[in-house]
């Protein structure tokens, strides 16, 4: 009895020493917290700060967008000549083209003549240059079967759905076909690339601004 006895008292020493280091470590960690949301109060951050992400570039305003874009100088004297664009293929496919070539620059200049002829000229520029398709209605939808990464933002984000456009058209129809014969639209050269001027894409420091056409900015590859 005796030795039962002291097994059993020996136990409940063990069992209360481990209580208290228990204890003691939940103490430890309620401190920890109360002084980590203290810290990200004092230093004016989101708690935990582990999810802030430092990479990700911060949104411009449309007014700070125009005057970043303002300071990128036009480098006229870069800006090569497009040339004249020679079509390939039978009526039905011209046909095709020019209604490819109208919608885009519908959709993406409105009824506005120059801007019309001027992303007119991206697309023919696009369909001689490395790395896009080699047909105008290629390069009109190209990404358009994707949410993102379509390269003119009419084809995927429903505007043709939403947003129909009924002025303009005949006037747009007239500029396709005439480039298709071989305009050459000159003020934005071979220009491939174009945007608002309110706001910074990603790409605009790995081009040179060669031209802007009303509210679009224009960029040629180096």
């Amino acid at each position: 009895m005796t030795k039962r006895r002291a097994q059993s008292s020996h136990s409940r020493a063990r069992g209360s020493r481990q209580g208290a280091s228990s204890e003691q470590w939940l103490l430890l960690l309620g401190v920890a917290v109360v002084a980590a949301a203290i810290f990200g109060t004092l230093t004016d951050l989101p708690w935990p700060a582990a999810t802030i992400d430092l990479r990700r570039p911060q949104r411009l305003t449309m007014a700070q967008a125009r005057a970043s874009n303002a300071l990128v100088p036009i480098a006229v004297a870069k800006r090569r000549s497009a040339t004249r664009f020679r079509f390939k293929g039978g009526p039905a496919a011209r046909e095709q083209a020019t209604e490819c070539l109208a919608t885009v620059a519908l959709y993406e200049a409105g009824d506005d003549r120059d801007g019309q002829r001027a992303v007119i000229q991206v697309v023919l520029n696009r369909v001689g240059a490395a790395g896009f398709p080699k047909t105008v209605c290629g390069v009109v939808y190209q990404g358009a079967n994707r949410k993102t990464g379509c390269q003119f933002s009419f084809s995927c984000d429903g505007s043709q759905v939403r947003r129909p456009e009924h002025d303009g058209w005949e006037q747009a129809r007239r500029a396709a076909r005439r480039a298709l014969n071989g305009y050459v639209y000159a003020p934005v050269g071979r220009a491939t690339h174009y945007h608002t001027d309110w706001m910074v894409p990603y790409w605009r420091a790995s081009l040179v601004k060669v031209a802007t056409v009303d509210s679009h900015i224009f960029y040629q590859r180096r």
